[in-house]
């Protein structure tokens, strides 16, 4: 049976370096490894273009060259006739091939070194097995494919919906029902910080809600400039993406307040799709899996699908909620008598952090929301309150808030909650909350 590129899917995973031979104008050979081998369509695969100056040199004096190529899973390795067609430094294929470099490197500190010139585009002109003398091992089993009436299920549901805690919650019971995967996060963008935060977590203990991943670097970071997905398929090539994370990271919350960024342990592939909708990045969906190249192509494909169903009910909502309103603040009215004893609330303005009882709960702009609802309930004496008018009075300080008030209303419920905090934020109807605590409340200002 006559051999495709697409029978080599395995082999073009980054799991296994290729190798590239080349022979100068006088047949002179050369052989150098690849990182990136991408397969283009049935009769293409381009290359990524860091080579050594003798291999680039050899190419362009001669255009015909060999690559070997190994199947991750069985060990099986190909030899390929290639010969060159051209060379792209702009488009969608060289950013494609530009975007997974750069993930795939930051995850060993080498983004600013492997950079890519340009992606060489090749034609595949035959194709060999290469017998082995020792048995290989066993190829790889198939995984079921995915449901596509379950996947359309999935994104109706998650469409229906129009509450922001909900359609995260009901995106990740489908990445763990619909898909096997355990292990997922949701992080939303915080402009004003240059961050993504956790918002959403499921199969990780502690959950790491509040967790900041910085906005520009590593997977996340990647995949949310650039709008498209990244995966990792060996972590055993590479090191986990702890420069996305904040240097104080693992020291006590109440210390640095930073929360611990959440890891799988023994994981293997990761995987980071953007949540866009009309261009705009609502926010990332994470995954992990402790097995090796976890993540098929239908996998990515159903992913992306429930993401952008997500981003399309997130933003909907959220317009929504910041056109339409128009619910009033609740009538002032006391909190029930407690029998807790004065809870102590303290606020940093340098970052908008708040700690209760001494315990670090969030910051940013949850943190003003929270500071703001107990101003009013201590001025005013009442307990409920509306998205419009926090909206109305942190506008003129924070203008991203117009936004994404509804996400950050939920990281505060959340990370309240987690911390079995002695105050917490109830949603009582849309766009109307109320503030429940076990005592008095004393607000404070920290002198940073």
């Amino acid at each position: 049976m006559k051999l495709r590129l697409a029978d080599l899917a395995p082999c073009f995973e980054g799991v296994i370096p290729s190798i590239i031979a080349t022979a100068a104008a006088d047949g002179t050979p050369n052989v150098s490894y690849l990182s990136h081998v991408v397969r283009v369509d049935d009769e293409h695969v381009a290359l990524s273009n860091q080579f050594f100056a003798k291999t680039a040199a050899n190419i362009r004096a001669n255009p015909h060259v060999t690559l070997i190529l190994v199947d991750c899973f069985s060990g099986e390795q190909y030899l390929l006739d290639i010969r060159f067609v051209r060379s792209l430094d702009t488009g969608p294929l060289f950013e494609k091939i530009s975007i997974q470099l750069k993930a795939s490197s930051a995850q060993i500190g080498m983004s600013e070194i492997m950079r890519l010139r340009s992606a060489d585009v090749f034609r595949v002109e035959a194709i060999e097995r290469v017998p082995c003398p020792v048995d290989t091992g066993p190829a790889q089993v198939p995984r079921p494919p995915v449901s596509l009436p379950a996947l359309a299920d999935g994104c109706r549901a998650i469409e229906n919906l129009a509450e922001v805690e909900d359609i995260i919650d009901c995106l990740l019971d489908r990445v763990v029902g619909l898909l096997g995967y355990s292990h997922a996060l949701v992080l939303v963008p915080d402009p004003g910080r240059d961050s993504f935060v956790t918002t959403g977590s499921t199969g990780y203990d502690p959950s790491g809600i509040g967790s900041e991943v910085k906005g520009s670097e590593g997977m996340i970071g990647t995949a949310a400039a650039s709008g498209r997905t990244i995966k990792v398929s060996d972590m055993s090539r590479v090191r986990r993406f702890a420069e996305a994370i904040d240097a104080d990271a693992g020291l006590s919350e109440n210390t640095s307040r930073v929360i611990d960024f959440p890891g799988l342990a023994g994981v293997m592939s990761q995987i980071a799709v953007p949540m866009v909708t009309r261009g705009e990045t609502i926010g990332i969906l994470f995954v992990e899996s402790p097995e090796r190249m976890a993540f098929h192509d239908d996998d990515e494909a159903a992913l992306e699908l429930l993401c952008a169903a997500a981003a399309r009910a997130i933003a909907a909502g959220e317009s929504i909620a910041s056109r339409d309103d128009d619910a009033l603040p609740g009538a002032a009215r006391s909190l029930p008598v407690a029998n807790g004893g004065a809870i102590r609330v303290t606020h940093h303005r340098l970052d908008d952090s708040i700690f209760v009882d001494g315990n670090y709960i969030v910051k940013g702009i949850a943190g003003a929301v929270l500071r703001r609802i107990i101003e009013w309930h201590l001025v005013d004496g009442r307990n409920t309150f509306c998205n419009r008018e926090l909206r109305l009075a942190l506008a003129a300080r924070m203008p991203d808030i117009k936004d994404n008030l509804e996400t950050r209303l939920l990281l505060l419920r959340r990370r309240l909650e987690e911390k079995q905090a002695p105050i917490q934020i109830v949603r009582t109807g849309r766009g109307r909350l109320s503030l429940e605590a076990k005592g008095p409340l004393l607000l404070a200002a920290a002198q940073d």
